[in-house]
């Protein structure tokens, strides 16, 4: 497992995601979907366990109107910011990918 420093913990404001790509393991590149409530951090890969493609329509697009849900684009689906559990949609039951993270002296760091 690699430690990696993703952003600061400031560029995120409350109740916000945005999303980042970085390098994994042998090169690979993965989608990040960073969440942010109050002191918490959330990470999930990019990626709806339906359908496989990325959630947001725009970049750093992910929550629904009421700034509730993380949506799918794609196809509406709703999943809890706090867990990645979907609520609605045709993954109801299923959950978005978690991503070991934790904030160190004012950084987000994830392991992959």
């Amino acid at each position: 497992m690699r430690k990696q420093r993703l952003c600061a913990l400031d560029e995120l404001e409350e109740k916000q995601a945005r999303g980042y790509r970085m390098s994994a393991s042998r090169g690979q590149e993965i989608s990040l979907i960073v969440v942010r409530q109050g002191k918490d951090i959330h990470v999930y890969l990019n990626r709806c366990p339906h359908t496989g493609v990325n959630l947001e329509w725009q970049p750093d697009r992910f929550f629904d109107m009421e700034n509730k849900f993380l949506q799918c684009a794609t196809h509406g689906a709703l999943f809890r910011p706090e867990d990645g559990y979907c609520v609605r949609g045709p993954c109801a039951g299923d959950s978005l990918q978690a991503v070991p993270a934790w904030v160190s002296d004012g950084w987000v760091v994830v392991e992959t």
